[in-house]
């Protein structure tokens, strides 16, 4: 259920998908495997852009790293070629190693040319770290995990404390998962623009809600409110998907976009916080083994952007707001427990104390 649907939140004004997902761009699938135990709250996350072979069948696609304090692997050739030829696993940070080579494993599975009549693969994964709810030293994430959460991808899929949001804390709340979409028209075709965000940012006394500065309030009732000079050591990955043909350098201006989204809900992107974005294109397709020497490829004319600009803030926005209200309260390592923010606002006067 969208937050809309339960809360008086505004997220801007364009039309939103079917499920309000990134899921609503065609082809776009996301899974996930949560490891929940006591001390381990952790998980992975799988982003697939279509349900095809990625190795052979390429998706054009940029990146930006707005704060580099982030671990992230794959980043270089998607930097240099402009495509991305795996899925996007996420994860905490100190399991990226054991998810890439799961991601590998997969990849090898699918095509056994790789690294043997062709190159080799680039695994894609991202974290944020889930340190302080999740035992992280203990290593609980496996490579059976990550290949869960890749058999596990859906259009339909849980927001929130899932996957590799379960251990995640965002402005001083739970934290994980969040999603949204916007849907617009260009020379009578409909198109989709979606964002997924793993949450792990932010201090409540920045958190913003319609222009609010709602963490504030919600702090007001806390017996130990933080500090303005607590700092944010955390991070957030942002993955945007379009159906829209555009080119790596367009889209890479999609991925500076997100700091839009991310402001508006009260990151200053710290020096300790790791923000990191990847926007890939289903229209355009790269084709490992290229039949002819000339490829073609469709690209929107730059003057027709803002429309995807727009949906760019809107859904980092509310895919952010949208992580934290779908996760509940959770406690974890050291019974350190992070609260949910649909239960603060609930008791702070609902809708009531967000106009």
């Amino acid at each position: 259920m969208g937050i809309d649907q339960t809360w008086n939140i505004r997220t801007g004004s364009m039309k939103k998908g079917e499920r309000n997902l990134i899921s609503d761009v065609p082809g776009v699938t996301v899974g996930h495997c949560t490891v929940s135990d006591g001390a381990v709250q952790t998980g992975v996350t799988a982003v697939l852009p279509h349900s095809g072979n990625l190795f052979r069948d390429k998706v054009m696609a940029a990146c930006h790293v707005l704060n580099g304090f982030g671990k992230t692997t794959g980043l270089v050739e998607i930097e240099e070629m402009g495509f991305l030829e795996t899925p996007v696993l996420l994860t905490n940070t100190l399991s990226v190693g054991t998810v890439s080579t799961a991601l590998v494993e997969y990849m090898l599975e699918q095509n056994p040319e790789i690294g043997n009549t062709t190159g080799t693969v680039n695994p894609v994964v991202c974290e944020c770290n889930d340190g302080y709810l999740s035992d992280i030293r203990g290593l609980h994430v496996t490579k059976e995990h990550a290949k869960e959460a890749l058999g596990n991808c859906r259009a339909d899929f849980e927001e929130g404390a899932v996957g590799a949001g379960r251990g995640m804390k965002c402005h001083g709340l739970k934290g994980g998962i969040g999603s949204a979409s916007r849907r617009f028209q260009m020379d009578d075709t409909w198109y989709t623009i979606g964002a997924l965000t793993l949450t792990n940012h932010g201090l409540l006394s920045d958190l913003e809600i319609n222009g609010k500065q709602m963490g504030k309030l919600l702090e007001a009732g806390k017996e130990k409110p933080l500090s303005v000079n607590e700092r944010d050591r955390g991070s957030v990955i942002t993955l945007l998907a379009t159906d829209v043909p555009l080119s790596e350098r367009q889209l890479k201006r999609l991925c500076k976009r997100a700091a839009m989204g991310l402001a508006r809900t009260g990151s200053y992107m710290m020096n300790g916080s790791g923000e990191i974005v990847i926007a890939f294109t289903t229209a355009n397709r790269i084709p490992h083994v290229p039949a002819t020497d000339v490829l073609s490829f469709g690209m929107l004319a730059d003057d027709q952007m803002d429309v995807l600009f727009r949906g760019v803030a809107e859904t980092v926005e509310e895919a952010v707001l949208s992580s934290m209200l779908h996760a509940e309260t959770v406690t974890g390592r050291k019974g350190r427990c992070l609260q949910s923010l649909e239960k603060l606002l609930r008791q702070a006067g609902g809708n009531a104390a967000l106009t």
